[in-house]
């Protein structure tokens, strides 16, 4: 570095940016730390989002504030001199995902205009859509031209003014390239005037003010006991597990489970006994193979075995989970190999724990889910990818399980039997109450895009007993839905090949009326309603079928097989048994009262 050089970069720090233009990279992922080909860590910049964007969020799950884009905003926003532009092409999910609620408000309030052109694209909000034919990248997330900026030498304005325009969601690349090549400036764009709601909703719906009033299924405040925090239904809450190692940690098979988690706790502890012997002067990096299939380290694992932290296996810490909807495996729970278990290890402490729990989803990419379960649940066990699964227990226990607490706090119960004049109702009343109006077709249809970006609120519909019994009803369905009487189905079965009960991979017929189960079944007389019954983007059944299948990895080697050697018969009888579940759970939601 020259003097004169060192002088130029000295004068390029201190000068004034007026203008930033960029198009960051959108992925939050590529975090493995087996493949060493993470997203670089900005520590400064995180801060600034934790203490801005995170500060100001009332979401529970903040996780995606991490999106590489979201820190080139917030560098933007701090690099800009008092008056600029920045202008950056990225991920459109900042301008209505609910986690993104604090990062709405410090740019309305750092900025003076807002211009947003939401190009769309997202397939996975929008599954009938082609990321190669209606994304302007092809690729999957959506994607927006975005335009922050301040003015010069004028009073700041309390909050920025907010120009938005959408393109056609059903537009193919060629019709948005069209349509900007067309507009060319801003002046060239139709804009509609955004006026953001007390949440910071920048795209607000009619029925925002009316499911305002319901009752919050949780809220944080409530959540933390924060005085004044107001009335929810239940205290706490919590995500489903993060394992970060799906496939080491879980299994359908118990035995083959334990025999997996011993090896890479092996491995583990082997690695541990080297940085001893080196007396800790090593970091995690040259201690470990990163290409040992048997274990998959995390940024957690190095900082446990640069601190020689020994793991221990134990057995009972194998539980079994709700992984997918109706698709049970067994999990490892152990909190050193789970990434984040939330407050699981509260609503299930022991194998032996007795607990119910309704699962939600809310996301903007996937239809509302509501799902019942007995067991723990994974972090998208209710609606599949970016749907993250909340949880919401009846009961709460202490860490050795011996203590058990109502999660449906005195205040809600009071309020509830006030409500209806009935001292007869209970906690469990409530619960199934709730169950039920969280699958009544209206209330889905009225309030869908609220329940995209918010928790559910409950109304009081005027007949409580009818809804609270419907409600008991479906969750013992879905909690014991193996326990549930088999749907007939016409069993063909090829005459060409031997009896087999064996599942590789099944396949429905084009009209959705036919199982092909293996070479040797196929399943015929499946009602048309099962598909109907949908959790997040596909049925019940469709779950099933998903689900249990064989996995092999890239050498023909099973990695993940379903079939019981001592149940051969199970998946076939479950799929009788999803079906029946799928057409009673549509019989009760549909002959639910009216919500009024």
């Amino acid at each position: 570095m020259t003097e004169a050089n060192t002088a130029r970069v000295k004068r390029q720090r201190a000068a004034p940016i007026k203008v930033i233009i960029a198009n960051p990279p959108y992925n939050a992922g590529q975090l493995n730390e087996n493949d060493n080909n993470k997203n670089r860590k900005y520590p400064e910049i995180e801060r600034r989002i934790s203490a801005t964007y995170g500060k100001e969020s009332n979401a529970t799950l903040q996780r995606r504030l991490n999106d590489p884009y979201v820190g080139a905003i917030r560098f933007a926003s701090d690099r800009i001199c008092d008056s600029g532009i920045v202008c950056f092409v990225t991920n459109d999910s900042f301008i209505e995902q609910v986690t993104f609620d604090g990062m709405r408000k410090c740019l309305a309030d750092e900025f003076d205009l807002i211009y947003l052109v939401e190009l769309g694209g997202n397939t996975r909000k929008n599954p009938d859509l082609s990321g190669t034919i209606h994304n302007v990248f092809g690729i999957q997330v959506g994607v927006s031209i975005n335009l922050f900026i301040k003015l010069p030498k004028r009073p700041r304005k309390p909050r920025a003014i907010i120009n938005y325009h959408a393109v056609p969601r059903e537009w193919r690349r060629e019709e948005k390239y069209q349509f900007l090549e067309k507009a060319e400036t801003i002046a060239g764009v139709k804009w509609q005037r955004l006026t953001p709601d007390k949440k910071n909703n920048w795209l607000t719906n009619p029925t925002d003010e009316v499911f305002e009033s319901f009752l919050p299924l949780g809220s944080k405040s409530a959540k933390a006991n924060k005085a004044g925090s107001g009335a929810a239904i239940f205290k706490l809450f919590s995500l489903g597990v993060v394992t970060n190692r799906d496939k080491l940690v879980h299994d359908f098979d118990c035995e083959k489970l334990g025999k997996k988690v011993q090896t890479f706790i092996d491995l583990y502890n082997a690695a541990v006994e080297r940085n001893l012997a080196e007396k800790r002067s090593k970091n995690a990096d040259s201690l470990i193979d990163v290409t040992d299939a048997r274990i998959k380290w995390t940024r957690q694992t190095k900082a446990s075995l640069e601190r020689c932290q020994r793991s221990k296996y134990c057995k009972r810490l194998i539980r079994e989970t709700l992984y997918r909807p109706f698709a049970k495996r067994w999990l490892y729970f152990d909190p050193f190999w789970n990434e984040e278990q939330y407050k699981q290890a509260t609503i299930f402490p022991t194998p032996d724990t007795e607990n119910a729990v309704i699962c939600v989803s809310t996301s903007n990419e996937r239809p509302f889910t509501a799902l019942a379960t007995n067991t723990v649940p994974n972090l998208v066990a209710a609606g599949g990818f970016g749907a993250g699964t909340q949880c919401f227990p009846l009961y709460i226990y202490s860490e050795n399980g011996e203590e058990r607490h109502d999660n449906i706090p005195r205040s809600t119960l009071d309020r509830v039997i006030i409500q209806y004049d009935d001292n007869t109702i209970t906690r469990a009343d409530i619960f199934h109450y709730v169950y039920a109006v969280l699958h009544h077709p209206e209330y889905r249809t009225r309030y869908a895009e609220n329940l995209k970006r918010e928790l559910p609120r409950i109304p009081f519909a005027p007949d409580f007993r009818s809804f609270a019994k419907a409600g008991a009803k479906l969750a013992e369905m879905h909690m014991f839905y193996e326990k549930q009487k088999e749907y007939r189905l016409r069993r063909i079965e090829n005459k060409d090949t031997p009896l087999d009960w064996r599942v590789e991979a099944m396949k429905l017929s084009k009209e959705g009326d036919a199982l092909v189960y293996n070479e040797h079944f196929t399943f015929a007389g499946i009602p048309p309603d099962v598909h109907e019954y949908k959790l997040g983007n596909r049925s019940a059944l469709d779950w099933v079928i998903d689900q249990y299948r064989v996995t092999r990895d890239e050498e023909g080697n099973i990695v993940s097989d379903p079939n019981r050697d001592e149940d051969e018969q199970y998946i076939a009888s479950l799929i009788g048994k999803v079906i029946t579940v799928s057409i009673e759970t549509l019989k009760v939601a549909r002959r639910l009262p009216e919500l009024a």
